[in-house]
């Protein structure tokens, strides 16, 4: 996925100003996809560039945002890339290769940064969780719902595997060795 299609797809869903925006995306997409607020406004310049996004001018009085929107070619780009066929991208993982280099090279205090990662993704899977309960607890039938509430579902299910593997690694790491 790349960025300016991230940010396209936050504005088609609500114009914004870029600090708006930003806000938004650490609260949405941001979740799948990390971007800075910096690279989210520079991206933005290029969108605009690009013309697939203009800055509508700021309301009069100082302070104003402008505020950004999608134009039809953007609109356009966004349709061509969400119809683009696309391979699975290959796991590329440190804590895999930090686990084969435990194996042959342990035991060492890896475990630590095990359970460190367990609590980090038990506190991202609660924070979906009440995401989950706070926008999808009605079971609206819209499309435009049940497709974010299945974003949303890979996240808890991702959130969920990587639970299962963090706990089932610390019973291995805690195996004396043989």
């Amino acid at each position: 996925m790349s960025l300016p299609h991230a940010l396209l797809t936050a504005l088609v869903e609500q114009p914004s100003s870029g600090s708006d925006l930003a806000g938004r995306f650490d609260r949405s997409i941001g979740y799948f996809w990390h971007a800075t607020h910096q690279q989210i406004y520079r991206e933005l310049g290029r969108l605009e560039e690009a013309g697939w996004l203009e800055a509508l001018p700021p309301e009069s009085g100082r302070g104003r945002k402008k505020v950004y929107r999608v134009l039809p070619a953007g609109r356009d780009e966004l349709r061509r890339w969400v119809a683009e066929s696309q391979d699975p991208k290959p796991l590329r993982d440190e804590l895999m290769v930090r686990m084969r280099a435990e194996s042959v090279v342990g035991p060492t205090v890896l475990g630590d940064d095990i359970q460190r990662r367990l609590a980090l993704h038990q506190q991202k899977l609660a924070l979906y969780r009440e995401i989950e309960a706070r926008d999808f607890a009605n079971g609206s039938a819209s499309r435009k719902a049940q497709l974010q509430h299945l974003v949303l579902s890979a996240g808890i299910m991702q959130e969920t595997m990587w639970i299962e593997f963090a706990e089932k690694a610390l019973a291995i790491l805690e195996t004396p060795e043989q």
